[in-house]
């Protein structure tokens, strides 16, 4: 029974998905909805691989071409941002042109996404701090006041490790093993909640401080940031066999269900278990997709239990947030946050809050793809 809920709440993101080709192939969705609807973007931010992503999921679920000639479109646009340096000074290459690129190579040999991802593989290694042993999230690199790492870093290593194949080049991985290590060592607290943000100093690259930018204070749980963590460690686990990356992923696997309230879709923030704050569905998808991927590395017992939290994460989406008419959203999955301001972080307005975000639709899809099929994951 479930299997078949699973796979109709697919079929009806698909067909969402297909009405929107009109107005996001040339462009792209912007990055969250406004009033519940995505206006039309060019492809810059952190985000809109995202929907090329959730094309190719649509065309691996209905063998729509369709889909196929829209998400390969978006791969010319991803070509032409990294030959042009467009937006690309950050470490959200692996956000980019993991759903985008690799699974377009992956899945079609397309060789002008193989070209583009690696591309963004040169481009994401030249954040790497040898002093601290980390990719620079964002800003000038070797500035003391961003000489940092973040936890959402955790998902753009596969690009890394993708390319060391692809080439059969080690220094990929080697930046990709160094970049885990540092976060294994400095992104979880001792109560298995993590840090957003992890600061080093830029003269030694000895650790410093955790810090959010955007959870509701330093000392919180942002729940996308612990989100990342639980995905964060499986691949970490998937592409290194570290036994450690089982422990950590328990352990903030554990703290994250543990902060959820009865209807099991989060508050944006973990420090929040009840009362009018706002909800993140895309932290409770990209949890699940973290859970699922894990599955396969645990005993049957743990792996039972992962698996059952990621359906209840799943039936509570598809229950409490998925659209299912497209005069409500031309997205899929409603009550997201992008960013929520508080008196303790330096966010300085609400954006994207109780709306859709194209990271919650993606891994939306891919939660119903992990559980409806044998999915070769794009990661």
């Amino acid at each position: 029974m479930k299997q078949a809920a699973y796979r109709a709440a697919l079929d009806t993101a698909c067909a969402l998905l297909r009405n929107n080709l009109a107005a996001f192939t040339e462009n792209f969705q912007s990055s969250n909805s406004e009033h519940n609807f995505y206006l039309p973007s060019e492809n810059v931010e952190w985000t809109t691989g995202f929907c090329t992503g959730e094309y190719w999921l649509a065309w691996e679920h209905t063998r729509d071409d369709a889909f196929e000639q829209a998400a390969l479109t978006q791969v010319n646009s991803f070509l032409h941002r990294i030959e042009n340096g467009i937006d690309v000074d950050h470490h959200d290459m692996g956000f980019l042109y993991v759903p985008s690129c690799v699974a377009a190579y992956k899945l079609t040999g397309n060789e002008t996404a193989q070209k583009a991802a690696l591309l963004a593989a040169d481009r994401l290694c030249t954040r790497f701090q040898e002093k601290g042993q980390f990719l620079q999230a964002w800003g000038t690199l070797g500035a003391k006041d961003n000489y940092r790492l973040i936890i959402d870093c955790l998902l753009n290593l596969p690009l890394l490790y993708w390319a060391s194949e692809v080439t059969g080049q080690p220094r990929y991985r080697e930046i990709a093993l160094a970049h885990t290590a540092t976060s294994m060592a400095n992104l979880v607290r001792p109560d298995h909640s993590t840090y957003h943000t992890f600061f080093f100093d830029s003269e030694t690259g000895a650790p410093l401080r955790g810090s959010t930018q955007q959870g509701y204070r330093d000392g919180s749980a942002w729940a996308r940031g612990q989100a990342w963590g639980v995905y964060g460690m499986a691949l970490a686990y998937f592409y290194t066999g570290n036994t450690k990356c089982i422990e950590l992923f328990r352990e903030v696997t554990d703290y994250f269900l543990s902060r959820l309230p009865e209807d099991y879709i989060p508050y944006w923030d973990l420090t929040f278990v009840d009362g009018d704050e706002p909800r993140d569905s895309s932290a409770a998808a990209i949890a699940a997709c973290g859970m699922l991927a894990m599955v396969p590395y645990l005993e049957k017992t743990e792996a039972d239990k992962y698996r059952a939290a990621a359906e209840k994460l799943a039936d509570a989406l598809i229950s409490h947030c998925a659209v299912t008419d497209p005069a409500v959203s031309n997205g899929l999955l409603l009550h997201g946050v992008y960013a929520k301001n508080s008196p303790y972080n330096p966010i300085p307005a609400d954006r994207g809050v109780d709306e859709c975000n194209t990271w919650g639709d993606y891994f939306y899809m891919e939660l119903l793809t992990r559980l409806t099929a044998d999915w070769q994951m794009y990661w």
